[in-house]
């Protein structure tokens, strides 16, 4: 069945019957001609086809910076979608001049994903602007001419025009900075209009997600589904996810988390209660993935692509989470403990769809740390992974402990002998040189292009002794357990 989808381009409304599984990048190129979106790596990682996404939320237009190579354009019904060409106006932008100025261009094939993110970084970016804050806006977007120190000089001038004392200051600090920087002529006047213009787009009619006839694919973030198989998903027969709302968002019913499938890495991450539980999550996600894929990649996706070494997949598992699953006939719960079987085999039935994740809230003397070495230092598949969650005494004996690692074994794994050990003993050296021992045993690393099966064992092992460095710096020092 054809189904319509209309959405505004830039400042112009577009309806269209085109599959809804064809790739936003490839409508844009193909279909409307505007090539200044730039395709590269089609798969996520150089950021060279950098857009905004824009959709209304309580009134006020919210933008997200994604790689379009990796989207649908059939999830783009009823929002706003903003190429490189769609942020030109009458004169430069300070994004476009401060690019000039800093002669941030060389090739100029990566230019327009890079004006595209910093654009996005000072029209929507929360707290004061910062160097370190500009960098984490274009961490998905790369270059192979400048070396980066005059885009990141570029970015320096756009922190001080719009911090403190800066020309912009008052933009920055408006009420609406994109309805500020519209009357500045910073963008296009027709920015204005979005709210009035998206809220007049009538809603799909979505049947449930886990209803329907059967559908060759299954699109939630797409980052790893497009990448795979992304050249047969348009002449397929495909289902959004992302038009299911109820399976989003994160909610705390008691002691228990309930976190919609669909939630994405940056939205978990951004969240007060899961930051509350984790203080570094920031610092894990940055090392994960860049911002314009954390925008995409789905917690649900992590976890049913079932790598050995899926990230978010390897840090739920140290959660104790459980993973809810809808199939016509009614719900099943699954702990993850038990969800992986062996290599991308896992519990769950062919129409079965996951909709939730369920994990308890940790108490104040529980800490959670997370663990990860990659070929790049950040945004790269992991050589091994590690998480633990543990919590202690007043007196600083071990009451409980999971303990995962990934790249170590067939599935992300949870060592439950080396858990067995901890409990109950004291955190001293001694403890922690006879639990990696156990932890030894558990694991069955293979050598393959990331690195070696002795190399690997290493990894596992410096680890956990990070894990108790970090957590128990007064306990356990460095040069003791090494």
């Amino acid at each position: 069945m054809t189904t319509t989808t209309q959405f505004w381009l830039n400042d112009r409304l577009i309806t269209t019957s085109a599959s809804a599984g064809m790739l936003v990048l490839d409508y844009l190129r193909k279909q409307e001609r505007l090539v200044g979106t730039k395709e590269g790596c089609k798969e996520g990682d150089c950021g060279a086809c950098a857009i905004l996404i824009g959709e209304l939320v309580d009134g006020r237009m919210h933008y997200q910076p994604v790689t379009s190579c990796l989207v649908p354009l059939g999830e783009m019904h009823g929002k706003h979608v903003v190429s490189i060409e769609g942020l030109n106006s009458r004169e430069l932008s300070p994004v476009q001049d401060a690019m000039v100025n800093r002669c941030g261009s060389q090739c100029g094939f990566c230019t327009p994903g890079f004006v595209v993110s910093m654009s996005w970084y000072v029209m929507c970016a929360k707290g004061e602007p910062s160097r370190d804050g500009m960098k984490r806006a274009i961490s998905g977007n790369l270059c192979r001419c400048t070396g980066y120190a005059s885009i990141v000089r570029a970015g320096d001038d756009l922190v001080e025009g719009f911090g403190p004392g800066g020309n912009w200051e008052s933009i920055w600090q408006a009420d609406d900075r994109i309805k500020a920087m519209a009357e500045a002529n910073m963008v296009p006047a027709y920015f204005n209009e979005m709210p009035k213009r998206l809220a007049a787009i009538a809603p799909h009619v979505v049947e449930p997600a886990h209803e329907g006839a059967p559908v060759d694919f299954h699109v939630a973030g797409g980052t790893d589904l497009y990448v795979q198989k992304g050249e047969h998903i348009p002449d397929g027969q495909v289902k959004i996810l992302n038009r299911h709302p109820e399976m989003k968002g994160i909610r705390l019913e008691g002691d228990t988390f309930h976190v919609g499938a669909l939630t994405t890495f940056e939205e978990f991450g951004a969240n007060a209660d899961i930051a509350k539980m984790i203080p570094r999550i920031q610092d894990y996600l940055f090392l994960i993935a860049s911002l314009h894929l954390r925008n995409r990649a789905t917690l649900s996706g992590n976890i049913i692509n079932a790598s050995p070494i899926g990230d978010m997949t390897i840090l739920l598992l140290a959660l104790d989470s459980e993973l809810v699953f809808f199939e016509d006939d009614g719900q099943r719960t699954v702990a993850m403990k038990d969800f992986f079987k062996s290599y991308k085999v896992y519990d769950k039935r062919p129409r079965e769809i996951m909709t939730e994740i369920i994990f308890p809230k940790v108490d104040a003397n529980t800490r959670i740390h997370f663990e990860k070495v990659s070929k790049r230092k950040c945004l790269d598949i992991a050589t091994v992974n590690s998480a633990i969650k543990i919590r202690t005494s007043d007196e600083g004996v071990i009451e409980a402990v999971n303990l995962t690692l990934g790249g170590v074994a067939a599935v992300p794994l949870w060592l439950p002998e080396t858990a067995k050990y901890l409990v109950g003993k004291s955190i001293e050296p001694a403890t922690l040189h006879a639990a990696l021992d156990i932890a030894q045993g558990e694991i069955s690393p293979i050598s393959d292009v990331r690195g070696s099966a002795d190399y690997k064992r290493l990894l596992a092992r410096q680890f956990i002794i990070a894990h108790f460095v970090e957590l128990f710096p007064d306990r356990m020092r460095f040069e003791q357990v090494v």
